[in-house]
């Protein structure tokens, strides 16, 4: 059964996560809490929260944690959510380093106790409005949609081409059958009043067979031939119809496309090597990208919660999560599967080719 909670605590010691939803309980209501390792992924995917805060008493065992989530759960990658770790004092610049480096949203110092006992619920309802902010679609959220829109024209007016050069081809078809169909039964008028086959028809009148092929050709054939070409004709027309009906749609198009020109395409880059993100910000300097780095799987795969890449690339050797796999778990979220994801790494042997 599905209980969703605003807040998830995260905690080993459930003295802690008493004290934290005694101090939040003041002014949020829909709180869960997490202290069985073994029950991490359930607890997580059971409450889906908008706020997971990490409550362990050293941050090596919040981002423990934290990945094994990112490892065994299909939903995490897809929920937005914002984390906030609790640190002491001794561990305040790592927490600094994990959420400048976007590993977490923000960290706070809780341990000990400060004389600030309205911080941890300011730093909720901050990462809470974050949360309703990032619904909103942003500038390049129309972009990338605008940049679809680019080839829609060529393909609306190949598209009618093609339809126009189908219906004069189908004009033409039944013109020439319709003199194939006369010149036929005037040949065999012909050589029925000749005489040929009079074993199987004698013709004693000849001018009256003459009369009854015409008949025919103008009646039966003809008649039934010019009225599908007449049919057919206005398809054409009404091709060239609605190009003109579209112009102004197609007008806005080409205008949404050229403002999107303007929003530079995101690439994620995922990698631990910070030579490698200096040497791609040189290589990538002339062209209109804005690049993100992640040093890490995880990293990565949050960035993505926050901003949606047009491309990420990809190192094969992370140090928290083969490439491959991030790559896997990345293809399996429906909206992020369509990002193009180039694999990138110094190892050039057929094991990493064939896995890539």
């Amino acid at each position: 059964m599905t209980t969703a909670a605003a807040i998830l605590i995260a905690t080993e010691n459930v003295a802690d996560a008493n004290l934290i939803m005694k101090q939040l309980s003041q002014e949020f209501h829909d709180i869960a809490v997490s202290t069985d390792p073994k029950r991490a992924v359930q607890d997580f995917e059971r409450h889906k929260p908008k706020i997971v805060i990490l409550a362990f008493n050293q941050l090596e065992k919040a981002e423990r944690y934290y990945l094994g989530l990112y490892r065994r759960s299909t939903l995490v990658h897809a929920l937005p959510h914002r984390t906030l770790i609790l640190c002491s004092a001794e561990e305040l610049r790592r927490g600094y380093e994990l959420c400048a480096s976007e590993h977490f949203d923000d960290y706070m110092l809780f341990w000990p106790m400060t004389n600030d006992p309205y911080r941890l619920r300011m730093s909720v309802h901050q990462a809470l409005r974050q949360i309703a902010h990032c619904a909103a679609p942003t500038a390049r959220d129309f972009a990338v949609q605008a940049r679809q829109l680019g080839p829609m024209e060529t393909v609306l007016e190949d598209g009618m081409a093609r339809g126009r050069a189908q219906i004069d081809s189908a004009t033409r078809s039944l013109a020439a059958a319709e003199h194939d169909i006369g010149a036929a039964l005037d040949g065999l008028s012909r050589r029925l009043s000749q005489g040929e086959h009079g074993d199987l028809v004698q013709v004693t009148d000849p001018s009256g067979l003459d009369l009854e092929i015409n008949r025919v050709k103008q009646e039966e054939i003809e008649g039934p031939l010019r009225s599908l070409d007449a049919a057919v004709r206005p398809l054409g027309q009404w091709a060239g119809a609605l190009t003109q009906e579209l112009a102004p749609q197609l007008q806005s198009a080409r205008a949404l496309q050229s403002l999107a020109e303007r929003v530079p395409a995101t690439v994620l880059v995922v990698d631990d090597d910070t030579f490698q993100h200096k040497l791609l910000r040189q290589i990538l300097a002339g062209e209109q990208l804005d690049l993100v780095f992640a040093a890490s799987a995880a990293e990565g795969l949050a960035a993505l919660r926050k901003r949606r890449p047009d491309l990420i690339l990809m190192d094969v050797e992370l140090p928290d999560m083969n490439g491959i796999e991030a790559t896997q778990r990345i293809k399996a979220i429906e909206q992020y599967a369509n990002i193009p994801v180039i694999m990138i790494t110094g190892h050039s042997g057929k094991e990493a080719v064939m896995e890539s």
